[in-house]
């Protein structure tokens, strides 16, 4: 073979391999495009407004339980109070070794 052939062989080479790329790439386009077409007509036949209504309840209730709960935890913080006989005890066993504490310092 001449060094003619070498340069045809690889010129019919690389346009046997382009064409190839080329017409599978234009072969996936189209089979892409035909596919998003199908899901859009099937979006476009159903309705998702109900199924936003649906999110937007269920996420408002969730909120709901959860504000609820805090708030209710927060309140009940707020009603002890210092006559409570647990904080007493505290109270009192605070001050006796704050006493015990000055006598062996004194």
């Amino acid at each position: 073979m001449s060094i003619s052939d070498w340069s045809n062989l690889t010129l019919h080479l690389e346009e046997t391999l382009t064409g190839a790329l080329g017409h599978y790439l234009d072969n996936w386009r189209r089979n892409i495009s035909a596919a998003a077409k199908a899901v859009d007509k099937t979006l476009e036949e159903e309705n998702f407004r109900d199924v936003v209504l649906y999110l937007v309840v269920m996420i408002g209730m969730l909120a709901f339980i959860v504000v609820a709960i805090l708030v209710s935890t927060v309140k009940s913080k707020r009603r002890e109070h210092s006559n409570d006989p647990y904080h007493q005890y505290i109270k009192e066993e605070w001050t006796a070794q704050g006493d015990v504490k000055t006598s062996f310092t004194a």
